[in-house]
């Protein structure tokens, strides 16, 4: 042998493991019991995760096409039991477990797959009352969904034909637990929903959580959403709440209150139909004394008996009505020939000549009007022009020279105070008639007291 040929390759050992494991029976048929982690639910419907316990794991996969079944939303930290084969994945000579079934493990577990599946289906509204379909007060033919052999068809059976005998029952017997349950439920329901039933009642008889397992499974549910007939829920005990409860149109207590409610009760209404004779018979006879006493009322009222003299009374008063009438047809047309003279005045009062005038005489008077304003606008401007010249002649400097002042600057800069100046500084010193300069060979702080003419102070 060439030792060439002794080499493997890696897809070649690759595939020698896989084609040994998928050889497997052991390994073909594998029940798993371990805790969810990693898991990531693909856009293709596909999910990853793995599978561990305290000591290992497994990397694990479920295509859409197995993961569609399931009755709950698997996820991270989840404990469950799983059904598959082992096998390797090539690209990664990585060995994993493709999944064909999963179920939550424990009660626990159950009740989180229940509150997931009750939030999914009330956000889509299948629980909303809006719903909820009347149920019919004589139906005819019922239909009973549960197992053959219980006591609930016995005690449905019983109860509607003692409340209401004429009413025909058919049952759809069903495996009511276990793995056969939910798929047997949906084709009872849509069966019973084509075979001409005035309502539906679904149930069995009380159980854990993992007994009445069946009706809250998502076919069972949403099938019994679809139906165009009403339904009763009658699954286990009264402390017993399953999804089909929440989507049924009623929800009772036991199988014989379902019954109950289906159907009506014969003697009761037997009963309600003789009271409601009796009163009918009560108000006929009431009906008819009270127009007996109005026969006789009329027989023996004025009309009937004085037909003649009630006849002349309405002819006066027919003849009063008449002169009323004519009455107000008079006083009717003078109201129509006063307004029509008035209209006439008022349109000779519109002539263009008059109108003419009046316009003119309301010129004349407004332009007199307006010629006052003016002048006495334009002698207020005036008044206040004469105040503005005496403020500003106040503020020009020549009028402070006039007074005998002077203007004092030094290097076009005006002096303000003595400290703004030095000795032998030059100054230019400003009169009403004209300037000299001067040299400054001494300064003090003597003040000039414009009262006395007298300087104070020292140098």
């Amino acid at each position: 042998m060439n030792p060439e040929q002794r080499y493997l390759s890696v897809t070649q050992l690759t595939r020698q493991i896989k084609g040994l494991i998928d050889q497997s029976l052991l390994l073909n048929d594998v029940f798993l019991r371990g805790e969810i982690s990693n898991f990531k639910h693909h856009s293709r419907g596909h999910m990853y995760f793995t599978i561990k316990d305290e000591k290992a794991r497994v990397s694990a996969v479920m295509f859409a096409g197995n993961n569609r079944a399931l009755r709950f939303r698997p996820e991270s930290g989840m404990k469950v039991l799983v059904r598959g084969n082992v096998s390797v994945y090539e690209p990664y000579g990585q060995y994993q477990l493709y999944v064909r079934m999963m179920e939550p493990d424990g009660i626990g577990q159950l009740y989180l797959a229940y509150e997931q599946l009750k939030n999914k289906l009330d956000a889509e509204g299948l629980f909303h009352t809006s719903r909820k379909r009347q149920l019919p007060n004589f139906p005819e033919h019922i239909g009973v969904i549960t197992s053959k052999t219980g006591a609930v068809i016995r005690d449905i059976y019983t109860t509607v034909k003692r409340r209401y005998p004429q009413a025909s029952i058919s049952l759809y017997p069903v495996a009511v637990q276990g793995p056969e349950a939910a798929p047997g439920i949906v084709r009872a329901l849509k069966q019973a929903s084509i075979d001409g039933n005035d309502v539906l009642i679904a149930g069995r008889g009380g159980g854990s959580i993992e007994d009445l397992w069946a009706f809250n499974d998502e076919q069972v549910v949403r099938t019994a959403a679809s139906l165009d007939i009403p339904l009763i829920s009658a699954v286990g005990h009264e402390t017993d709440v399953t999804l089909m409860d929440f989507v049924a149109d009623v929800r009772a207590a036991t199988p014989t209150a379902a019954a109950e409610i289906a159907v009506p009760s014969l003697t009761e209404w037997q009963e309600k139909v003789s009271t409601q004779k009796i009163r009918l018979q009560q108000i006929m006879q009431q009906s008819i004394q009270y127009r007996k006493e109005k026969l006789a009322y009329m027989d023996n009222s004025y009309a009937f008996r004085y037909p003649e003299q009630l006849l002349k009374q309405k002819e006066q008063e027919l003849d009063r009505n008449l002169d009323q009438l004519h009455r107000a047809m008079q006083t009717r047309m003078q109201m129509q020939r006063q307004q029509v003279n008035e209209q006439r005045r008022r349109i000779a009062s519109l002539k263009p000549t008059h109108l003419l005038e009046q316009k003119r005489q309301l010129l004349k008077t407004d332009t007199k009007q307006l010629e006052g304003n003016f002048r006495r606008l334009l002698t207020d401007k005036e008044n206040r022009y004469e105040r503005l010249l005496e403020k500003l002649a106040l503020l020009n400097p020549m009028e402070t020279l006039k007074r005998g002042y002077t203007v004092t600057y030094r290097d076009e800069q005006l002096v303000q105070s003595v400290d703004a100046i030095d000795v032998e500084d030059k100054l230019n010193i400003y009169f009403q008639d004209g300037y000299v300069e001067a040299e400054i060979t001494e300064k003090g702080t003597e003040t000039f007291a414009i009262d006395k003419g007298e300087a104070t102070g020292g140098k």
